[in-house]
């Protein structure tokens, strides 16, 4: 979707501020409705082609208008070296000289968007200070906007009808509040915004340029953004060896055969996105080679071609047929793009998620259903744009059935493309009137000739597919293959160590008379198949209880199984009646035997009821937390003891305290306090501020609270564990 020159205020406040900060390009994304996705609304600068990788782009991706919008600040990457280092996934699919800078669109509260802008290739390594107070000033021109926009809830702010719109506002100074950008989802892809020209031109000064042009040596020939030729002087045609009436509207690589190289669309790319001239050289069949020199600006490039000064040897024209189009450079680098987002797809329905988000509008479907193989049957793993009846229909059936496109590609292994209603219809009779779709790419996913399951992408009105879109989805359907067999060799393993997990940890605590117990568990975020912490509470008889908390070292099953032993081993001892000192003593000898190669921390207290008596003993493990009764908390140094499983013969010491009535007793793991290159006493220092700040609550609402931080953490290393027995009121505690 195209237009002029920022008839709407979003528009014209976009290129103005590519005026403002020198850039050559930009675009603004503003987030989707009900879904936690950035997309794509207006542009100028590029070809909507380019961005179409980005067209939606979901918040949590390394992409840099996703970081802008999440973490709220400002993305630059000077060039191409920076962009590998800290976003290789857009690098590996923009390889060229540029720089980048994508900034949040919108303040603290509410939805964010966010504002991208590149420069020509050779820009200084930082942004002046003039360029970000720019940069600054422009984001919160188009956050009022978007605000304004949604309070007035007007038309789209990419449409040109701007008669019942409020007044384009002018920019807030540099220290005035950053509104809320709120949404405005484009329906029919971008607007792209033309930048106006230099200047008007008279017909007699047209007339007079075409003139100049016929008269320089060689040919010249101008392109639009998007590659057409939209002027080309009879030199040039004369050189290309074609009429210029089949050349006018058409893409180079296109309509000559000896250009279909992806490394001239390439070098056309590179123009377009770094706006310095770039110049190749190619052979017009049978020897005849040619330069090409392209000079790009905001409108378009201008081509100047002139036989090439030097002598090379006759080559083969490119060995493609008259009407098979190789895989375009965009094509290539948008499969490298997805290619490497789906390595970073860890479960199925990040595969599923990914699909439908980025290669599904990517090719301009309005459907796609996604099949596993399992068992000789087809299971739905996920969908969009299908209706549960049509989904419904075919859970299940038989992989040697003959009644669904997907079954007849996983048996043959073949993709198949339906273009119209009647092709489908004729080969699968109700299935058009079912799904509502008129046009389909049904992709079988193969890894090592095994189906591993099926992915359709489907249209709702009828539609062609060239060679080069074949190739690129079959190619596609491979790599989407591979990462749907990963991924669910991945959740059957995470499934596994959740079990186990789940078996390990109690499933509930028992009631505990004079006290109130809370415990949770926080697994870690990422890069963890299961957590080593596990804690439990023992009622030893009437009058007695223990709470135990501990962290084995690693995270995978061996890590899982010792943390089994040695709840097992501290539960056996507890109950025969061992003291503290003597239970941890007795554990670490019983897993040192054992030899695993591994060890934990651990804490153990033995409380009298009677009394309120606490006994603590520790083995490596952070020290608890007294809140008392008056809400100052202490940090309890507990003699640290040595990690069990490591000596045989180490000894461990006890200590006694009373807990008062209302005070709480915190014990926990190291994940709730451990932060990379922070001191840990300055972390149980942290944690003990948070404690003593707390509200007066019950035990429940305050391990919520001390654990609410950690809960918001999207790169949590460490799992957590927490414990919290608080006393409550009661009669005078019975001295000792």
């Amino acid at each position: 979707m195209t237009g002029g020159a920022g008839a709407d205020p979003v528009g014209r406040a976009l290129l103005c501020a590519l005026r403002e900060t020198g850039a050559s390009a930009g675009a603004l994304y503003v987030p989707a409705d009900d879904e936690p996705v950035l997309q794509l609304t207006v542009m100028s600068g590029l070809p909507a082609t380019f961005l179409a990788p980005w067209r939606r782009v979901a918040l949590a991706a390394p992409i840099p208008v996703a970081v802008a919008s999440r973490e709220q600040r400002l993305v630059w990457a000077g060039d191409r070296r920076q962009l590998s280092r800290d976003f290789p996934r857009t690098a590996v699919a923009v390889p060229y000289e540029f720089s980048l800078a994508a900034a949040p669109v919108g303040g603290t509260a509410g939805p964010r968007g966010a504002l991208l802008l590149l420069w020509p290739g050779g820009h200084a390594p930082r942004l002046s200070a003039d360029e970000r107070t720019a940069v600054e000033a422009s984001c919160r021109h188009l956050a009022a906007l978007l605000r304004e926009h949604h309070r007035s809830e007007g038309p789209d702010p990419r449409s040109d009808d701007s008669a019942s719109r409020p007044e384009d506002p002018a920019p807030p100074s540099a220290g005035s509040a950053s509104p809320s950008a709120d949404s405005a989802p484009p329906p029919d892809g971008p607007r792209v915004l033309t930048i106006p020209p230099a200047r008007p031109v008279s017909p007699d000064e047209a007339l007079a340029a075409a003139d100049c042009l016929e008269r320089l040596p060689g040919g010249c020939c101008a392109l639009d953004l998007e590659g057409r030729i939209t002027a080309v002087t009879t030199g040039a045609a004369r050189l290309l060896g074609e009429r210029d009436t089949r050349l006018l509207g058409t893409r180079p690589w296109e309509i000559l055969p000896w250009l279909r190289d992806p490394a001239f669309e390439d070098r056309y790319r590179a123009a377009v996105i770094s706006r310095r001239p770039v110049s190749f050289t190619a052979c017009r069949p049978p020897d005849q080679w040619l330069t090409f020199r392209l000079f790009p600006d905001g409108r378009g490039l201008s081509v100047w071609i002139s036989p090439s000064d030097k002598d090379y040897r006759p080559v083969e024209p490119y060995p493609t047929p008259a009407d098979v189009m190789p895989a375009r450079a965009g094509q290539i680098y948008h499969v490298l793009h997805l290619s490497a987002a789906l390595t970073e797809a860890v479960g199925v329905q990040d595969v599923v998620d990914l699909v439908a988000d980025q290669i599904v509008p990517a090719f301009g479907a309005q459907g796609m259903i996604m099949y596993s193989a399992e068992a000789g049957r087809l299971r739905t793993i996920g969908h969009r744009g299908y209706s549960a009846e049509a989904v419904a229909t075919f859970e299940g059936v038989a992989l040697g059935a003959a009644v669904s496109p997907a079954v007849h590609a996983l048996a043959t292994g073949e993709p198949s493309f339906y273009t119209t209603r009647e092709e489908m219809e004729r080969d699968y009779p109700g299935l058009p009137q079912l799904t509502g779709k008129a046009a389909r790419a049904v992709l079988p996913l193969i890894v090592s000739g095994r189906p591993v399951g099926c992915c359709i992408l489907s249209y709702t009105r009828p539609r062609t597919f060239s060679q080069d879109e074949r190739q690129v989805l079959t190619s596609l359907a491979g790599l989407i293959a591979q990462a749907l067999d990963r991924a669910r060799l991945y959740d059957t393993k995470q499934q596994l160590a959740h079990d186990l997990q789940a078996a390990l940890l109690p499933h509930g605590l028992p009631r505990v008379p004079g006290f109130a117990v809370a415990a949770r568990y926080l697994p870690a975020t990422r890069g963890m198949d299961i957590g080593g912490d596990f804690y439990d509470l023992i009622r030893l008889d009437d009058d007695s209880i223990a709470a135990v908390i501990g962290d084995v070292q690693g995270h995978n099953a061996a890590a899982a199984a010792f943390m089994g032993q040695a709840r097992t081993a501290v539960r056996a001892y507890a109950t025969a009646g061992a003291s503290p000192a003597e239970v941890l003593a007795r554990t670490n000898r019983l897993l040192a035997a054992l030899d695993p190669d591994l060890f934990t921390s651990c804490l153990y207290v033995h409380i009298d009821l009677r009394t309120r008596r606490a006994c603590l003993a520790g083995a490596g493990h952070p020290p608890p937390l007294l809140r008392h009764p008056d809400r100052h908390t202490t940090v309890l140094h507990i003699p640290p003891g040595l990690l069990l499983g490591i000596e045989p013969g180490a000894r461990y010491t006890a200590t006694e305290l009373t807990l008062p009535p209302q005070s709480v007793l915190a014990l926990y793991t190291d994940g709730l306090v451990e932060t990379p290159g922070t001191d840990p006493e300055h972390s149980v220092a942290d944690l003990a501020r948070r404690l003593n700040d707390a509200p007066p609550v019950g035990p429940e609402r305050l391990a919520d609270t001390l654990l609410e931080y950690r809960r918001d953490d999207t790169d949590r290393q460490d799992d957590v564990a927490l414990m919290l027995l608080a006393a409550l009121p009661a009669g005078p505690v019975t001295p000792v």
